[in-house]
Parts: structure tokens; sequence; C-alpha cells
């Protein structure tokens, strides 16, 4: 099952309730972005599980410098 209701389709853009599209029968995808909000209880749990702040984290983090170059 889709992780939100609301899908698009990819060829026609018809929205529906099914991961394929009514019409045309091609793929559909979610309709809008997911549900975020800045009272998100699991927000330490997280950090906790992704070690937010060491060193490893940090050097996992993309470099934009060699884009510049």
């Amino acid at each position: 099952m889709a992780r939100q209701k609301l899908q698009k389709c990819t060829a026609c853009g018809a929205y529906g309730l099914s991961t394929t599209c009514g019409k045309c029968g091609e793929p559909a995808q979610a309709a809008g972005p997911m549900k975020w909000s800045p009272e998100d209880r699991q927000a330490q749990r997280r950090r906790k599980m992704y070690d937010v702040g060491s060193k490893e984290w940090l050097d996992s983090l993309p470099d934009f410098t060699s884009e510049e170059e």
C-alpha cells in the first residue's frame, strides 16, 4: 500500500487512490510530499540512530566545494 493515499498518474496526470492509473493503466506516484511537522516526536530517536554530530556522520555529508571548481 502507498504511504500516501492520493496518487497522480505519471503519464496522463489523472488523480486516484490506486498506484496504477484508472484511465490509462500507467503507474501512479504520490501526489505531494509527505507530511512533516516541527513537533516531530521521533526526531530525537532518529538523530540518535544516525549518530548525528559524530565525526563519521559529518564526513558522510556531501561536499559542495568540488562542484565550484
